[in-house]
């Protein structure tokens, strides 16, 4: 297939292997970076909340995208992820941290706060001002507590450094607002794996994908069927995901999509705690499903 504008697409939102003492497992971080690029991915995203960015350090932070790089033969694309709810706190982080081989960052809606309209704006601004790369903003209310209304989200899109939304959200109507009244270059990116090929066909690019890093050619190839306007084909596809997806998230994230890769054999499922790692009877109902769909390579 054709490669697509940057940021269009599928973007494994990464997540970070441990080993069993919880520290960083630097082998399975490599061996991930080839198995979804050998999958066909279109760009990367580090250190989001799949990532585990809320447990791991400055230092390992800066390791790991370091790691990336290095392993990024295929010369993806990559958003890091980089936000906070203090927004003086995350201009002095971004003044700190080197851009070198990052494409774009992604900075989640302020949570715990609650801010108003107002305040999300403001915090937007500050920070796209602030930033020498280009902003994705994401909606996640499930997280943040407050849900980026589409009026928010079109008067952020103004501003010259931000340049498109993940939304998770999972209100398609706030979706297909934001389509409808957005200028052309902004990017709406589903953040939610089965919305996807819906928020594709009202104008979506893409998507920054849980489940592309355990399935990353068959979710690509979904994709890009839906991009090509092919929806028949995405949508024979799409009934796998739908099947296995709730089961991601039953005991959080990314509990599930860890133990999908510890029984692909790529590494082990371990995960910081307040996490735990997967039950046993999850990872049955996973390895169940993966070979009842036809996921497994």
């Amino acid at each position: 297939m054709q490669s697509l504008p940057k940021f269009h697409g599928v973007a494994p939102a990464l997540v970070t292997p441990m080993n069993e003492d919880r520290s960083i497992n630097w082998v399975g971080l490599t061996k991930l970076i080839q198995h979804v690029s050998n999958g066909g991915v279109d760009y990367l995203v580090v250190q989001g909340t799949t990532g585990e960015s809320a447990t791991t350090t400055a230092d390992e932070k800066k390791q790991i995208v370091s790691t990336i790089q290095e392993a990024n033969t295929k010369n993806l694309p990559i958003v890091y992820g980089l936000g906070g709810n203090n927004t003086d706190s995350l201009i002095n982080q971004i003044k700190q941290t080197s851009f070198e081989g990052i494409d774009a960052i992604l900075s989640v809606c302020p949570y715990y706060n609650k801010p108003s309209a107002r305040g999300v704006i403001a915090h937007y601004e500050a920070v796209a001002d602030a930033c020498p790369v280009p902003v994705i903003m994401y909606n996640i209310p499930g997280r943040t507590g407050i849900n980026m209304s589409a009026e928010t989200v079109l008067k952020l899109s103004e501003h010259q450094n931000i340049i498109g939304i993940k939304e998770a959200s999972c209100i398609i109507e706030q979706c297909m607002e934001i389509v409808y009244h957005k200028s052309d270059d902004f990017l709406l990116i589903s953040g939610d794996d089965v919305q996807a090929v819906p928020i594709i066909s009202i104008g979506g690019v893409g998507v920054m994908s849980v489940i592309a890093n355990a399935f990353p050619q068959q979710f690509t190839t979904m994709i890009h069927h839906a991009l090509a306007g092919d929806y028949r084909s995405a949508q024979k596809e799409l009934g796998k995901f739908l099947t296995i997806d709730p089961y991601l998230y039953e005991e959080g994230n990314p509990v599930g999509v860890k133990k999908l890769l510890e029984n692909q054999g790529l590494f082990g499922a371990q995960v910081r705690m307040p996490l735990a790692s997967a039950s046993a009877e999850l990872g049955k109902k996973l390895a169940q499903i993966s070979a009842q769909e036809g996921l497994n390579k």
